[in-house]
């Protein structure tokens, strides 16, 4: 496998540049956790500059379908295991998206550590089915089934402070954003842990779909 395809001389070459901030719109699934410290040691793929530094907090899994971006609509999967130290703040260790520009301009703006694979968004009969894959290779997959009444939900609700470390810079950035909620049941049914971490052994507290929703990805502070 190599996941990194996407940071290639020739991508970064000649990707669309779409400086931060941004401003985005569109839906998202987060599945929330309270992992150990034992399991996201074990199992969260963790890279090598945040084994032996995590302290807990809520992790999220995240799916997203970007309608509207500056590099135009995409998808998007990704992992945060929780909050780790020295500064207390949560890092996305695995993400991929189905936009070459997202991937070269996530790394650019934030240091987010986007791989580009294929990702399907379908929606039927009030369920969603979110498939990616690698070549022919299944790399992760879910059904989606919402209930009850939405909600307002934001960023102060189920918030997001990220600290990111890419070619030796740390980026800082706290994305803020809202939109409407309702609670979902997600049946994950594959993944591929050579891609992502396998959480299927791990209960969610809760799930939720947010959708309409608008993101604000704002102009990280850099320590180099």
């Amino acid at each position: 496998m190599d996941e990194n395809n996407s940071g290639s001389k020739a991508a970064s070459k000649y990707y669309y540049q779409a400086p931060a901030p941004w401003q985005l719109e569109g839906e998202g699934i987060i599945l929330v956790y309270k992992f150990s410290k034992k399991w996201v040691e074990t199992f969260a793929q963790l890279p090598p500059e945040l084994i032996g530094k995590f302290k807990g907090g809520l992790g999220y899994l995240m799916l997203v379908n970007y309608k509207n971006s500056p590099v135009g609509p995409y998808r998007e999967l990704l992992f945060i295991p929780g909050k780790f130290s020295p500064h207390g703040k949560q890092s996305i260790t695995k993400i991929y998206v189905d936009s070459e520009a997202s991937t070269q301009n996530g790394r650019a703006n934030w240091g987010i550590p986007k791989n580009t694979l294929p990702i399907s968004w379908e929606e039927e009969n009030g369920k969603i089915s979110i498939n990616i894959i690698s070549g022919d290779r299944p790399v992760f997959s879910c059904e989606v089934s919402s209930f009850g009444f939405p909600f307002p939900a934001s960023t102060s609700f189920l918030p997001i402070d990220l600290h990111q470390v890419l070619n030796n810079v740390d980026y800082f950035t706290k994305p803020t954003g809202s939109g409407w909620g309702k609670l979902v049941k997600v049946k994950i049914k594959e993944i591929d842990s050579a891609y992502f971490p396998d959480i299927r052994s791990q209960k969610p507290l809760f799930a939720v779909k947010i959708n309409p929703f608008r993101i604000n990805f704002p102009t990280p502070d850099y320590d180099l």
